[in-house]
């Protein structure tokens, strides 16, 4: 109890799934606080089976995991957590998710909030019922572009003309760099084939950086690269908030012509699918001073744009 008002004392406590621990940990290190001991472990027919070793009675409790692949595991476990933390009567759930389904299955588990980084569209924060932090990487990565490669002679470029409003909000963050996005065409019959056709906006002679908020099978964004240096470009640096890298992504990021790739830590990126050319930056603090802010009833709106 607290002495002067009487009221209790609240108490934050971090979980983490086994998606993602080296995240997790760098979080609770910004944090200041260790992530609770759990039992967690797969049985031997595939059910997944959590056990909390301290009690989580009262505690405002944050869960966190990355939905990497196999991505069903980790949802059915964080949920599974969640689960647990309402049985136990927690005071409070935050789940650090991604997506609409996701959403509605973590209401139900007993999730009181949801936080999550760079939607892939910003309505499906609308879809859950209750409070939704919906945080930004872009900063952290126009601001490693920025630093690094400067603003003089920059364009920045949407790979298809769907992102052109997140190359209008990079282009802000650069200083007022102007845009230019790919043409393309995708074959419907052939999942992840594209087909890019011409390139709009000026880059002949310029830096060129391809933005998007997540890079899968790096077809589209090699292809991007590949048209840009055929139209001139001086050079191309390709940014995303997460990389899920599926099968030929390393090999195609690699060999694509790009200066360099930026991603961030959202999800776990193994040596194995790692390349030269491959910059990997944490979202670690942002995600921590989120955390601290919920906690302590305070205002996450200035990290809405990645200000932390």
């Amino acid at each position: 109890m607290n002495a002067k008002s009487g009221t209790p004392q609240k108490i934050l406590m971090f979980f983490s799934g086994r998606a993602h621990p080296e995240l997790a940990e760098e979080v609770a290190k910004h944090l200041n606080v260790s992530i609770t001991p759990q039992s967690a472990y797969d049985f031997a027919n595939g059910e997944t089976f959590v056990r909390f070793e301290e009690s989580v009675r009262g505690c405002d409790a944050f869960v966190i995991e990355s939905h990497c692949e196999p991505i069903n595991q980790w949802v059915m476990e964080q949920l599974i957590m969640v689960d647990a933390l309402k049985r136990a009567s927690a005071k409070r759930i935050t789940a650090i998710i991604s997506a609409r389904l996701i959403a509605d299955l973590f209401k139900t588990a007993g999730a009181d909030r949801i936080m999550t980084v760079d939607l892939h569209t910003a309505q499906i924060q609308g879809f859950f019922d209750g409070p939704v932090d919906h945080l930004f990487a872009q900063t952290l990565l126009s601001r490693y572009v920025r630093d690094k490669y400067g603003t003089e002679n920059v364009t920045v470029v949407s790979p298809d003309a769907g992102r052109t409003k997140l190359a209008e909000k990079w282009a802000d963050d650069l200083g007022g760099v102007p845009i230019a996005f790919i043409h393309k065409t995708r074959d419907p019959l052939r999942p992840n084939d594209v087909v890019a056709n011409r390139v709009v906006g000026e880059v002949s002679g310029r830096l060129c950086i391809v933005i998007d908020d997540m890079v899968d099978t790096g077809g589209t964004i090699a292809k991007a690269v590949e048209q840009l240096i055929g139209e001139g470009a001086a050079d191309v640096v390709v940014a995303a908030s997460h990389g899920v890298l599926s099968g030929p992504a390393p090999e195609r990021l690699s060999n694509c012509g790009a200066r360099e790739v930026v991603l961030t830590n959202t999800l776990p990126i193994p040596d194995e699918k790692r390349f030269p050319q491959l910059t990997v930056l944490s979202i670690a603090p942002l995600l921590a001073r989120a955390i601290q802010e919920v906690f302590e009833d305070g205002s996450v709106t200035s990290l809405f744009d990645g200000n932390a």
